[in-house]
Formats: structure tokens, C-alpha cells, sequence
């Protein structure tokens, strides 16, 4: 499952990434990230290219979107974070919640997502 600080690394074809990420699988992209993404690439000089870009990334991955299981994992999650006086940002939570959900790690340089219990992180 690919943060936004991964698919941002992507973006500009960060070659420590490439070679964390494995080559024989499908890439995962929440539209949590997507939306996070989208909402950069406004604000951006580059705004055209990275449209393009985006397109063909949705193409190439599997867009993993929210639904009811998501959301009781989201709340087993906060609840778990709260617990441990361990807050991490919402969306962060929400991510989570996918990686928990679909049985897979994130790619990200978010160290607060170690605070989830049972979440693989890939750092590169």
C-alpha cells in the first residue's frame, strides 16, 4: 500500500523506493493517498504533468477504496491509538486501516505509523 510520501518519492522517480518496492506485485493505491495527491498536484508548477502522471498511475495500480469493514477497522485502530495516548494524523489512520484490512504493509517514511499495532511499514 503506497503512502503519499511514496507515491510523492514515485512522482519523482525516487530510485531508493523503486528498489524497496517489490516488482512482482500489483501496487495498492487508497484514495485517501490519491486524494492527498490530487489536492498537492493543484498547487503545483507542474500541474499538467503530474495530471498525466497520476492517470497512468491509477491505470497501473489497484485503487483501494473505503467501505464498511475499513471504517470498523478505522475505529479498532483509534481506539487502539487513544488507548496508548499515541495519536497519529486521521488520514494516516484511515490508510491504516486499508493496510489492516487487505493483510498489507505500507510504503511510507511516516515513523508514527509504527505506533499501529500490527502494521508493517517499508521505509526506504
Amino acid at each position: 500500500m503506497l503512502d503519499t510520501n511514496a507515491l510523492s518519492a514515485w512522482a519523482d522517480a525516487d530510485a531508493l523506493l523503486l528498489r524497496a518496492l517489490p516488482k512482482d506485485r500489483l501496487w495498492h493505491l487508497p484514495v485517501v493517498v490519491l486524494g492527498e495527491f490530487l489536492f498537492g498536484i493543484r498547487r503545483s508548477r507542474e500541474r499538467a504533468k503530474l495530471e498525466k502522471w497520476i492517470e497512468e498511475v491509477k491505470a497501473a495500480c489497484a485503487l483501494v477504496v473505503v467501505d464498511a469493514d475499513t471504517a470498523d477497522r478505522y475505529a479498532e485502530i483509534r481506539d487502539e491509538l487513544r488507548a496508548a495516548a499515541t495519536p497519529i494524523p486521521e488520514n494516516d489512520i484511515w490508510i491504516a486501516s486499508l493496510c489492516r484490512q487487505h493483510h498489507l504493509p505500507v510504503a511510507s517514511r511516516d515513523g508514527h505509523l509504527d505506533k499501529v499495532r500490527g502494521l508493517k511499514r517499508v521505509s526506504w
